[in-house]
């Protein structure tokens, strides 16, 4: 059993050409808290194509090459001296962000604290497609923005593998939701519970929405800024796509020249919001099994459903990642072993 080796696609560098591609690696060998899954699907997210680029090179550690993807369904086949919460056999769904290992290869590496058990009603594809933008869903609009009954959220791209979760989340907390999304997808933004709907070829969302309490920041460019015109005062705007600011910096232990980089780089974000009384912070995804299981009962009760674009064999995995680069998905885009 030990010394095999399994496919894994990895990256080789930062930069320009990272050389993504399948190698032969040697078979992960387990710590006493963890357990060997051999992987049935990985769920992909955008930050799977950034990290290669090196643009969190900073804040993010990896031993290169580097096996892509966060997330990951599939059986535990072997568990650690310290593991009581699994045993082999056991169909579990996880996201390994920010673990220093990936999950597009045939076996990974778990934690037992990121793990949780795969809700029965889904197969291993739909557990795949929602680990992050669950937790990340979960840790923005449940413990960072506190979203209560009654209060409106902004959560713009509602098509997107993020916002199809979100809007469903903030929809089962009670709130009320506007989105933006492109003429061919308003009915299905609208399926998922959007009260407020922006076709971003028509319209400005800044001209249209007024009075939300929470912004979940999905989309590069000024959207953010944009977006704390349409913010009451004393709301939140929780960034999932930056700028990353000193408090992050402070939460990773990072060096006192990165978080004051960072702090320059929220500058005008935080003076913007400060003028209009609304707080900005930066929200990087953490894995949580815990939370996890949460999830998983909200989509056993069927409160929500999960969203995929497109289902791609093991083989096409790079492809896959182009695919999800040119930011059309709807819903998610998931890599099937």
């Amino acid at each position: 059993m030990k010394n095999q080796t399994m496919k894994a696609l990895t990256f080789k560098r930062y930069g320009k050409s990272p050389e993504i591609g399948f190698v032969d690696v040697p078979r992960p060998t387990l710590k006493a808290d963890e357990l060997l899954v051999q992987v049935h699907a990985a769920g992909l997210n955008p930050i799977d194509n950034m990290i290669p680029t090196g643009m969190f090179k900073p804040v993010l550690q990896f031993q290169l090459p580097a096996t892509l993807g966060s997330d990951l369904a599939g059986v535990v086949t072997e568990v650690g001296s310290n593991v009581t919460r699994f045993k082999p056999g056991d169909a579990v769904f996880a996201s390994i962000f920010d673990l220093g290992t990936g999950s597009i290869a045939e076996f990974a590496v778990v934690p037992e604290h990121a793990a949780a058990l795969k809700p029965v009603n889904l197969d291993f594809v739909q557990a795949a497609s929602i680990p992050m933008v669950g937790l990340t869903s979960w840790q923005a609009l449940k413990e960072r923005a506190n979203l209560q009954a009654g209060q409106k959220v902004f959560i713009p791209a509602g098509a997107g593998g993020i916002g199809t979760f979100a809007i469903q989340l903030a929809k089962h907390l009670g709130a009320k939701v506007g989105t933006t999304t492109s003429t061919g997808n308003v009915e299905l933004v609208c399926g998922l519970g959007a009260d407020e709907v922006v076709d971003y070829k028509k319209q400005e969302f800044e001209n249209v929405l007024r009075g939300y309490d929470a912004v979940l920041g999905t989309v590069r460019g000024d959207a953010i800024e944009k977006s704390i015109s349409i913010l009451k005062q004393g709301s939140k705007i929780v960034s999932l796509i930056g700028p990353l600011d000193a408090a992050f910096a402070h939460a990773k232990r990072l060096n006192f020249f990165l978080t004051f980089v960072f702090g320059l780089m929220s500058r005008k974000i935080m003076r913007l919001a400060k003028k209009r009384n609304v707080t900005y912070s930066f929200l990087f995804m953490h894995p949580d099994g815990a939370q996890l299981t949460e999830i998983g009962k909200l989509l056993e009760a069927q409160r929500i459903k999960p969203v995929i674009d497109k289902v791609f064999p093991f083989e096409e995995a790079k492809g896959a990642l182009e695919y999800l680069a040119q930011g059309r998905s709807k819903g998610k885009v998931v890599v099937k072993m």
